[in-house]
């Protein structure tokens, strides 16, 4: 079906609509859960919502397991932080002071003194090796992650950020719509984009 309607993404709209016309459709009721992610503010709802202590999408319930793909990442470490209804994903260095109601994707990497409230970290496809970190600190470029001192406030991180110290990004409903090269403000939330680097001190 992926082959005859190669321009399609949408089920609902695009591919379940042109193959009822060319091929024998069913449906069936589906009682589990769902929800339409199709937007900036659903998509960052539905994630943030697994930080509920019992969440409708509930990732510990045994009878419907999710089967993730194994990435044989080191435990996640955790230093000098408070961490209240979080999420936080194999193979992370975390020194932040404060994460709150949010979801730390793999291979993350927080600084000191670092405040992160209702934001969806998606982390990093791969770690800085020690000569890419040198370079990197000698052009004066932030490394793969969240720097130190820096306040998040209703994100979402792409991957492979580079986020420098001293950042603050605390988006709400008083912000009007906006596009950059670096970030997107949409439905009171900011979206770093992938591969974004925010200098030292970046504020929106």
């Amino acid at each position: 079906m992926f082959n005859i309607y190669p321009e399609s993404k949408d089920f609902g709209k695009e591919i379940i609509p042109s193959s009822i016309n060319n091929y024998t459709v069913a449906s069936y009721q589906y009682d589990g859960y769902w929800t339409d992610i199709g937007n900036i503010y659903s998509f960052f709802e539905a994630n943030l919502e697994l930080t509920s202590d019992i969440p409708e999408f509930n990732l510990f319930d045994y009878s419907q397991t999710i089967y993730t793909r194994p990435r044989m990442l080191p435990p996640s470490k955790v230093s000098g932080s408070t961490l209240e209804k979080a999420l936080i994903s194999d193979g992370c260095i975390i020194h932040a002071s404060r994460i709150e109601n949010s979801v730390i994707g793999v291979r993350s990497r927080i600084g000191y003194g670092t405040n992160i409230t209702g934001t969806y970290i998606m982390g990093a496809d791969f770690y800085e090796t020690l000569e890419e970190i040198n370079q990197a600190q000698s052009k004066n470029i932030p490394l793969i992650g969240i720097g130190e001192r820096c306040n998040l406030r209703n994100c979402i991180i792409d991957k492979n950020c580079r986020i420098g110290d001293d950042v603050r990004l605390n988006v709400g409903p008083h912000l009007e719509p906006t596009d950059t090269e670096l970030y997107t403000v949409k439905d009171g939330i900011i979206v770093v984009k992938k591969g974004a680097v925010l200098p030292n001190g970046f504020t929106v």
